[in-house]
């Protein structure tokens, strides 16, 4: 009997316990399991996801289209085809045909190749006011017989260019009228890499395009695109940037213009995510003198400076104590550096006590001064720290070269033109200093030798030839029989060249 009792007492017990556990312990379980997986899913799914948007009006690409958008054109220019010079086939059309696009056929009835037809080349800008000024590249209209802006609205305007800048890629148009929506230029100086950007402009004709990015780097300099190798700190972007982008805004997401768009680094002709565009800042300091002068008057010092920037080597080897400054390669004879006591392998490291971070640096604090303005140097020479004072001039501007402008030497059997960074930016060279054959003649000793179109005479007699005059100073005193010996580059179209030595028999 008593054990009888024991037994239902335990089997009670165990039975409550039991039902405990099972209504008060695994709804617990339950319900923490519950929590873990909302708590999962909220990590993944709204902080990720759902939230990622909402996470500031920033990220509004909608809104920064709509306002940007309307002050964005189409730009048309019709200009020289200047391929024509080359003489036949042009082993360049592949740089040509990348960044200006396949040209329409010539107006008119100018077919003949040796007269240089019109062609149409196309391009965006944007309006910076109210009163019709507009930025685009200076590629897209230097040397335009007319240019066109064609509005969002479709409303066609004729453009003066009031001034260009080869030198950095800026040009500043102008059409007549008020009232038109213009765009704010931002401040590039304080983009961050990673930024989102947008690019609005024309690809491939494609009108009023918008594509999205980042901002992939800052500062690219010696990257070789054209006229601006002196005065390159482009903004790379992997936003998609194409044929018919140039000119066109790179944008921030609070609206402001933070580039203006103006090559793309490819080897397809498209974009493969590297595009380039000239920061805001720069444009600013551009636009102004462009306005006021219709062209950019900068300052030199007068000294050949290093591109590659200071490597550990080069620190050890010249005593500094970091790899920042500017090396100078060469100063030049009477110039400001020279009158002011510094030589070569001195290193700048400061200019009217600001820093110089490196060479580009240099090149644009000496290039900001007014000519004439003093100026102190700062700068190590054999480990040791000095100073000097110098005066600036202003840098020479550029002489262009019209596009049928040539020399003919009947002597030498050759038809030259004087290279200058424009020329060959379209032209798709890295060499900008020189004289480029355009031509030559049949059966003539240049012939002979293996010289061609395309072909670039860097140095006769020794001396580098950079003008047309220089060369006709050369060669009218020579007789026939006398020899010229030459350097000559050649290029490939593809960035490859090579250079070589030879010797050319002046004949009657």
């Amino acid at each position: 009997m008593k054990k009888s009792v024991w037994i239902a007492i335990s089997a009670f017990f165990l039975g409550v316990f039991l039902a405990g556990y099972v209504f008060v312990y695994l709804p617990e379980k339950k319900a923490e399991a519950k929590s873990v997986l909302a708590q999962t899913s909220k990590a993944i799914g709204t902080h990720l996801f759902a939230d990622a948007p909402a996470a500031g009006p920033d990220l509004d690409f909608v809104a920064v289209s709509e306002k940007v958008g309307p002050t964005v054109v189409k730009i048309v220019a019709e200009r020289l085809d200047d391929r024509q010079q080359m003489g036949g086939q042009d082993p360049f059309e592949d740089f040509w045909d990348r960044y200006f696009g396949n040209p329409n056929q010539p107006r008119g009835r100018n077919q003949n190749p040796r007269e240089a037809p019109l062609v149409i080349v196309q391009g965006t800008g944007f309006f910076i006011s109210a009163d019709g000024y507009l930025l685009t590249n200076n590629h897209l209209v230097e040397k335009a017989k007319k240019v066109s802006v064609f509005t969002v609205s479709g409303d066609e305007y004729d453009a003066k260019v009031i001034g260009t800048d080869p030198q950095t890629d800026v040009a500043l148009i102008k059409i007549e009228g008020k009232s038109f929506p213009f765009a704010e230029l931002g401040d590039s100086e304080a983009l961050k890499i990673g930024e989102w950007v947008l690019a609005i402009g024309n690809p491939l004709g494609m009108e009023h395009t918008v594509t999205a990015g980042i901002v992939s780097a800052k500062g690219r300099q010696n990257i070789g695109l054209g006229d601006s190798t002196n005065y390159e700190d482009f903004i790379q972007t992997d936003a998609a940037i194409n044929q018919g982008n140039s000119g066109g805004p790179l944008i921030n997401l609070k609206g402001q213009v933070i580039g203006i768009n103006s090559n793309i680094l490819t080897s397809s002709g498209g974009n493969i995510g590297i595009g380039f565009a000239i920061p805001s800042e720069i444009a600013k300091k551009v636009v102004i003198q462009l306005k006021e002068k219709g062209r950019v008057v900068r300052s030199r010092l007068g000294v050949t400076i290093s591109t590659a920037d200071i490597d550990q080597d080069l620190q050890k080897a010249l005593g500094l104590k970091d790899r920042k400054g500017a090396l100078i390669n060469d100063v030049d004879k009477d110039g400001p550096a020279d009158k002011a006591g510094l030589k070569r392998m001195d290193v700048v490291t400061a200019v009217n006590g600001q820093p110089v971070e490196n060479s580009s640096d240099l090149r644009f604090k000496i290039s900001d001064l007014p000519p004439g303005s003093p100026v102190e140097i700062t700068f190590v020479r054999d480990g040791k720290q000095m100073t000097a004072k110098a005066t600036v001039v202003e840098l020479t501007p550029e002489v262009k070269v019209k596009p049928t402008a040539e020399a003919t030497s009947q002597s030498a059997g050759l038809k030259l033109e004087a290279l200058t960074p424009t020329s060959a930016r379209r032209y798709g060279l890295k060499t900008e200093r020189g004289l480029l054959i355009t031509d030559v003649a049949s059966g003539s000793n240049a012939e002979r030798r293996g010289l061609r179109p395309g072909d670039i005479i860097i140095e006769a007699n020794r001396k580098k030839l950079e003008t047309l005059d220089e060369w006709n100073a050369l060669v009218k005193p020579l007789k026939a029989g006398d020899v010229l010996l030459l350097v000559v580059r050649r290029e490939d179209g593809s960035g490859e060249s090579q250079e070589f030595i030879l010797t050319l028999r002046i004949t009657e």
